[in-house]
């Protein structure tokens, strides 16, 4: 039985090996750091390899962490990996990666080990996951393997994509941790071939950060970027609407740490008093509490973040590359009256002013009823499979 090292008389905590690699934003890494976060926190002893650029702050410091050799997508279609300075990674660095972490895995002795995205994403890092699942998959007394997963996917248009998920699932995997509320998304919404995994599914509910404290300072208006490496638009749109809607509304415009300097100097000296430019506000969700309104993407955090304090969004879907997921939660949290949205195609100083005007008028706490205990769900869930 996968796992059997926690019935073998052992009486350390049991170990989790947590692989996350995130390419663009910084999203997967904030997922994965608040469910590592609540990992430890139930008595896991938890190492989190990542392999994207450093992000200060996380995983957090309650986690052991590795950091493997940093890679990012070469573009927003994710169709190419880079290094930190922008360089085609080539098959010696990518060995390198490799076996840094099998090394990795054989020093920690895990008891699971948890991979975040693959194999429905992450494809472009099978060099290194396959060695690492055919590994374990050869051992006598194996961990458990189980795969960390958002509610929503990005929808496959190659064909036979699904199909090579499914039967990597299958070879490697002994579950799959969709971190989401059914009520609201289920797997086979996004993943046509969900049928054939069904046994293998559990939902967690979704990953949000514990209710935020009341906020240590106010602003009526908060635009954000994420992790701000394709928010610019966003934020420069938002700024002209701040200085556009003749209103007595404080603003807060987050760009993310990723934003290009020249973009952030550009933004801030453009800024009117009324107007606060961060790169990064540790706060974020407290100051989404205290906020008449939250003008985002769409994106699984920021919209958890959202949700947790009550606070009415405009989200414009990221979309670049193809992408749907945004676009889908977007879509189903305006059905339920929880948001409204501006598509990113159409936005526009003038469009998002005009959104923002109106949805000013119609916001309100609206309750709801989601799930968004997700990280803790999953300590449980991984406590009862051992």
């Amino acid at each position: 039985m996968a796992g059997s090292a926690m019935t073998s008389g052992r009486t350390s905590p049991p170990r989790v090996f947590f692989y996350v690699q995130h390419l663009l934003g910084i999203g997967h890494l904030a997922r994965a750091s608040r469910i590592a976060g609540a990992l430890a926190a139930d008595g896991f002893e938890v190492t989190v390899a990542t392999g994207g650029t450093p992000v200060p702050g996380f995983p957090g410091p309650q986690v052991h962490h590795i950091a493997l050799p940093p890679i990012t997508a070469s573009n927003a279609g994710f169709s190419g990996l880079a290094d930190i300075d922008g360089n085609p990674v080539d098959d010696a660095f990518k060995d390198n990666r490799r076996d840094l972490l099998l090394t990795a895995f054989r020093n920690n002795r895990p008891d699971i080990v948890m991979i975040e995205a693959f194999p429905f994403g992450r494809r472009q890092v099978r060099f290194e996951l396959l060695p690492l699942l055919d590994e374990i998959a050869a051992m006598d007394d194996r961990p458990m393997v189980v795969t960390s997963l958002r509610d929503i996917l990005q929808e496959r248009s190659k064909l036979g994509r699904d199909e090579e998920t499914v039967a990597v699932l299958k070879k490697y995997f002994d579950r799959v941790l969709v971190h989401g509320d059914p009520a609201f998304a289920r797997l086979e919404d996004t993943f046509p071939l969900s049928a054939e995994i069904a046994g293998k599914v559990v939902y967690t509910g979704l990953v949000a950060a514990p209710p935020p404290a009341e906020p240590a300072e106010r602003f009526d208006v908060i635009v954000s970027a994420g992790g701000g490496a394709v928010g610019n638009a966003l934020i420069r749109a938002g700024l002209e609407a701040a200085k556009s809607i003749d209103k007595p509304l404080s603003w807060a415009l987050i760009t993310g740490p990723n934003l290009m300097q020249s973009d952030f100097d550009a933004i801030s000296a453009d800024a009117p008093d009324h107007v606060s430019v961060y790169r990064f506000r540790p706060d974020f969700a407290s100051l989404l509490r205290g906020a008449k309104l939250s003008v985002s993407q769409a994106g699984y955090n920021t919209v958890c973040d959202i949700l947790r304090a009550g606070c009415h969004p405009l989200l414009i879907p990221f979309t670049a590359g193809g992408e749907t997921e945004q676009t889908v939660r977007a879509e189903r949290l305006e059905k339920l009256g929880l948001a409204h949205v501006l598509t990113e195609d159409a936005l526009s100083p003038a469009s998002i002013t005009q959104a923002i005007e109106s949805a000013l008028t119609a916001s309100s706490r609206r309750p709801h009823a989601l799930d968004l205990d997700g990280a803790h769900r999953t300590a449980e869930i991984l406590r009862g499979l051992l």
